[in-house]
């Protein structure tokens, strides 16, 4: 049946889809993030613990390590392809599209990589399978972050941007508690016996929930307008090269010292600790637990002073902190001590990376308009995570450098927070401010 035509003959409006709340939007992405770095976040503790025996067994100790760092920072080169390929979709037909594809690619690559046999079992086919799924892991993910962040940052009100962006951010920090926890409590026999693949076939469990979840979301309603005026992007990524490359640059520059700190604990210190300063691996977990739970205090209060103060200020401290403890951390690590081990990366990583790690929805997404937003922050987000996963191996073989000795990590971190901080310094301050800002303003300077 042909539907009833309006009065004068004209078509009825399209009905408008029913306003998903803002609690489900938030929900589901902290969700669907939680478990795309669950996903990527246990690999990252495996390669530390068990792959290298596993998959490089021909090596010698060192250099299996530093073949399963490898393997680890292999799909850092596929997030930003896969940055390029959902950002250009999702800025054309929908976040939400985009983002239930980025989960199912993950969940399913994750699952797979429990499956694999040792090289014990299929010889050099192990670590070439285990490439491939990595491969497709940093697909996925290079496709999630920027999709999550948008379709919050696009529902949330201008002036708690701030803190609920940090709702993306605190799935990453959850899925890295998540997955401490579990190779904590396996022992570190079963692990090589076999329990370091439950953590990956569990993943299909949550990734069920977190598709049904993000399968009951409407898209953002500034996407939904932009489609009604006809003013959507023919080819976002184009724009962005053309228009917008001092915002990605900046971007990823202001990524430079949180994402060193970042991977330096959550992939280098497991090594490190417990080959340099005689810890086990249950202890150094617990300390990655620790850092993950003040993070979760520290994220949100980070969200929320930048509502209040801006953005700018609260990543300048972040990176400040970061910064100041570059040797500090180190030096109280080496002391032995377990105590002040604790504290000391605990402290760096909640109020280092955390505040900065916090900011960067809000930040970066106020940074590009409506019609590339997805494009731009995906691009610049991802781009810089390349360094992220290089991080454990350049720290691995600066420590053959310097003969064992932590100066030369901490000077590489201390570099890489002088970056974030003169990029913060250049970047403007959007908040509050609408979003739906005009492609010639990303040219534009500092404030």
């Amino acid at each position: 049946m042909n539907a009833p035509m309006a009065a004068g003959g004209a078509s009825p409006p399209e009905t408008e889809p029913p306003e998903t709340s803002l609690a489900v939007v938030v929900g589901s992405s902290m969700i669907g993030t939680t478990i795309e770095f669950y996903d990527f976040f246990i690999y990252g503790t495996a390669a530390a613990l068990v792959f290298p025996q596993l998959f490089f067994p021909t090596l010698s100790p060192i250099y299996g390590l530093m073949a399963a760092y490898a393997t680890l920072a292999i799909p850092f080169t596929t997030r930003p392809i896969g940055a390029v390929l959902f950002g250009h979709y999702g800025d054309r037909n929908g976040r939400k599209k985009m983002l239930i594809l980025a989960l199912l690619v993950m969940g399913l690559s994750t699952f797979a990589m429990g499956l694999v046999p040792g090289y014990a079992t299929i010889g050099f086919w192990a670590p070439v399978i285990v490439i491939v799924l990595r491969l497709l892991q940093g697909f996925a993910l290079g496709g999630e972050w920027g999709g999550a962040a948008a379709m919050v940052i696009e529902y949330a009100p201008a002036n708690r941007r701030g803190f609920y962006g940090t709702f993306v951010q605190l799935g990453n920090v959850v899925g890295l508690f998540t997955s401490a926890l579990i190779f904590a409590v396996i022992p570190r026999d079963s692990l090589l016996a076999g329990g370091w693949r439950i953590p990956f076939l569990a993943s299909i469990v949550v990734l069920a929930v977190g598709l049904y979840i993000r399968n009951h979301i409407n898209e953002t309603p500034l996407f939904r307008e932009l489609a009604r005026k006809g003013a959507k992007r023919v080819a976002p990524v184009l724009d962005i090269l053309r228009n917008g490359k001092r915002a990605v640059l900046l971007a990823m520059g202001v990524r430079t010292g949180e994402i060193i700190l970042g991977w330096l604990v959550i992939g280098f210190l497991l090594s490190y600790a417990t080959r340099n300063i005689g810890y086990n691996s249950t202890q150094v977990l617990y300390v990655i637990l620790a850092a993950s739970v003040v993070d979760m205090i520290s994220v949100p209060l980070a969200g929320y002073m930048s509502d209040r103060v801006g953005r700018r200020p609260v990543f300048m401290f972040g990176a400040c902190v970061a910064a100041v403890m570059a040797f500090p951390m180190f030096w109280l690590t080496d002391t032995g001590s377990y105590p002040l081990f604790v504290c000391a990366v605990a402290f760096t990583f909640a109020f280092g990376n955390g505040v900065m790690f916090a900011v960067e929805p809000a930040f970066f997404s106020e940074a590009f308009p409506t019609g590339v937003r997805y494009t731009g922050i995906s691009l610049g987000f991802q781009f810089a995570n390349i360094i992220g996963g290089l991080t454990p191996l350049i720290g691995t073989w600066l420590l053959t450098q310097s003969g064992g000795k932590s100066w030369i990590i901490s000077v590489f971190l201390l570099v890489g927070c002088l970056i974030t901080i003169g990029c913060v310094a250049s970047m403007r301050e959007r908040s509050g401010k609408p979003l739906d800002l005009e492609m010639a303003d990303l040219e534009g300077s500092a404030d």
